[in-house]
């Protein structure tokens, strides 16, 4: 997706979009998928090398929405404190006092994911599902807005530990960060060492809860919520889809969250695309970060090198894309 220099006043989102870009050069997939994120309410795994703008990304993001913005970097000697803060004793008045962590802000960034341990992995899933904290025997809602952006880096496997797949689970989007172009990568060096441009606020996090508001309102025809639980459902059953090959290389298939967080990710794309309804297009470009990271492969993928794309890929040629007529919900226009 191109986004437009533009500014267009009655399209906050764009205006969001074009302060990150004054930072981030390319990376366009991530940034919609970002905002998709956002507005859907939901989280996101980036995986790339290190280098490729995956923090200044969301903190520039932070920084135009006027959000609190938390990075975290995750190490192997992290503990569940570290994350969402514990009870102190005052000596004085002779009470506990509870001190809350980092996760108590609007954009949470987990560095390297997996370099954590179980039981840090296990206090940063509360916190993803719920929405809360638990400290000794009280709990503690985070802000709203909420957003975990993970990182995780594919080219190192010392000292670092797998994610469960209930915590995986739990995000909404994978996406994939590649190099830039040389282009690109041109101007990021001339961007980087001249002067840097400030990011202005252009929305806060009230008008983003009425933005995500208006996002979850976008039609969506029934067709292609059956298109969702086809595609999820050929994962767990590619025989059912003419695939019968595949079934060597997924142990699991996808949970029924892939199908509902295909469609919240999809309504919030169609909302970033200025229309008031869902397009089967959406749905498919949507589709490879929703599923690839909820596939559980099988040693027999692994010793090929058969990764989740391929087969997904697989599955969106064989799967056609529903004839749905342009229609919208009567009376139920969100605002741009």
């Amino acid at each position: 997706m191109e986004f437009s220099p533009a500014l267009n006043s009655d399209k906050p989102m764009e205006r969001v979009l074009y302060e990150v870009k004054k930072i981030i050069v390319g990376q366009d997939n991530l940034l919609e998928r970002l905002i998709v994120a956002l507005l859907a309410r939901g989280h996101i795994l980036v995986e790339g090398v290190p280098g490729l703008a995956k923090t200044m990304a969301i903190k520039t993001l932070a920084s135009a929405i006027g959000g609190q913005f938390q990075r975290i970097q995750f190490t192997p000697d992290l503990v569940p404190a570290d994350l969402i803060g514990t009870r102190i004793y005052n000596q004085k008045s002779g009470e506990f006092n509870t001190s809350l962590g980092p996760v108590f802000a609007n954009l949470l960034l987990a560095d390297e994911i997996n370099r954590a341990p179980a039981k840090v992995q296990s206090a940063l899933l509360e916190v993803m599902q719920e929405r809360q904290v638990t400290i000794g025997r009280e709990t503690h809602k985070v802000p709203n807005p909420f957003l975990v952006m993970a990182t995780q880096n594919p080219i190192e496997s010392e000292g670092t530990y797998p994610l469960p797949e209930a915590q995986v689970d739990r995000f909404m989007l994978k996406v994939l960060v590649g190099y830039p172009t040389p282009t690109e990568e041109f101007v990021i060096v001339e961007r980087m060492t001249g002067l840097v441009q400030a990011v202005q606020k252009v929305i806060d996090t009230g008008e983003l809860l009425t933005l995500q508001q208006a996002a979850s309102e976008v039609y969506v025809d029934t067709a292609l919520i059956e298109y969702a639980v086809k595609l999820v459902g050929a994962t767990r059953q590619p025989q059912g889809v003419g695939l019968r090959d595949l079934g060597q290389y997924i142990t699991f298939g996808a949970s029924p969250r892939a199908s509902i967080n295909l469609i919240l990710a999809a309504k919030a794309l169609a909302f970033v695309r200025g229309r008031p309804y869902v397009l089967p297009q959406d749905v498919r470009d949507l589709a490879l970060d929703v599923l690839r990271h909820r596939l559980v492969l099988s040693y027999e993928a692994l010793a090929t090198n058969v990764s989740s794309d391929d087969l997904l890929n697989q599955i969106l040629k064989v799967t056609p894309l529903p004839e749905v007529p342009l229609r919208e919900r009567p009376n139920r226009r969100p605002a741009f």
